[in-house]
C-alpha cells in the first residue's frame, strides 16, 4: 500500500474513532445511514460505489473521492470503468471538476500500486 493511501486510511479511521467516541446520537445515526446506503440492495455494492464516486466528484469532496475510489478498487472496478466514471462526473459537474479528476487519477494510480 502506498504511503498516500495508508496515510488517508489511517487518518480517516482515527478521526472516525474520535467522532464515534463522543457518543453523539445524530452522528452515529448518520454514519449508520451512510453504511446502510451502500449495502447491497436493488443495486449491487459496486454500482453504488460508482454512483458515490460520481456524486463526490460533482460535489468536489476530495476525501469522499478517495474513499469511493478505494471502495471501487475493493469492488474490482477496472481502470476503464473508473475513467468512464470520471467522464460522467465531468459532464455532470462541468469543468470545475477537472482539478478533482486530476487528484482522483493520481489516487487511483496509488491504489493500483498496492
Amino acid at each position: 500500500m502506498s504511503d498516500q493511501v495508508k496515510e488517508f486510511n489511517e487518518y480517516r479511521s482515527k478521526m472516525n474513532d474520535v467522532l464515534m467516541s463522543k457518543d453523539n446520537l445524530v452522528l452515529k445515526r448518520l454514519f449508520n445511514l451512510d453504511t446502510n446506503t451502500y449495502a447491497a440492495g436493488a443495486l449491487d455494492v459496486k454500482t453504488k460505489e460508482m454512483l458515490g464516486l460520481v456524486a463526490s466528484m460533482v460535489l468536489r469532496c476530495d476525501d469522499c473521492i478517495k474513499y469511493h475510489l478505494g471502495k471501487c478498487k475493493e469492488e474490482k472496478c477496472t481502470t476503464e470503468e473508473v475513467y468512464e466514471i470520471f467522464a460522467v462526473a465531468n459532464i455532470v459537474g462541468g469543468t470545475i471538476v477537472i482539478p478533482h479528476t486530476r487528484r482522483a487519477a493520481e489516487y487511483w494510480e496509488e491504489l493500483n500500486k498496492s
